[in-house]
């Protein structure tokens, strides 16, 4: 693989109980709305489950996506292709927490802190209508 290795490793207070966070982050339908500025591969179930396999793609590169394991308020991807190496999201009421280790050319802390924030952002509209 050609790039650089990089690592990133981020928390964010977010609006919302852990329920939610969960449901964000493993119904796909849900996923598509804030996975930004990934596109994703349209032949997904409506959940993520283990060994779930997908593509995602950034323009052109393509990222393959393998959920390694799911645990209560935790969730493993590994990474290759565009990345190689893994992701990794916890949460609990009020937070998320995710890391990002990979050798790639694209700039992993920059998508990474952007994707948080529209995660962020998707969560608070979420709850936001919920309560509506």
């Amino acid at each position: 693989m050609l790039g650089k290795f990089q690592s990133s490793q981020l928390r964010i207070e977010v609006e919302a109980g852990e329920d939610v966070i969960r449901q964000s982050i493993l119904e796909v339908d849900n996923i598509s709305k804030w996975f930004f500025p990934f596109r994703l591969d349209k032949r997904l179930s409506s959940t993520l489950s283990t060994g779930t396999k997908f593509k995602a793609y950034i323009g052109v590169v393509e990222v393959d996506h393998e959920v390694q394991c799911i645990d209560h308020n935790c969730i493993r991807f590994i990474l290759s292709k565009g990345i190689d190496g893994y992701q990794e999201w916890c949460w609990g009421d009020g937070w998320v927490q995710s890391s990002l280790e990979g050798v790639s050319l694209l700039p992993l802390k920059l998508g990474h802190s952007f994707n948080l924030l529209k995660f962020r952002e998707f969560v608070r509209s979420k709850n936001k209508q919920d309560s509506d």
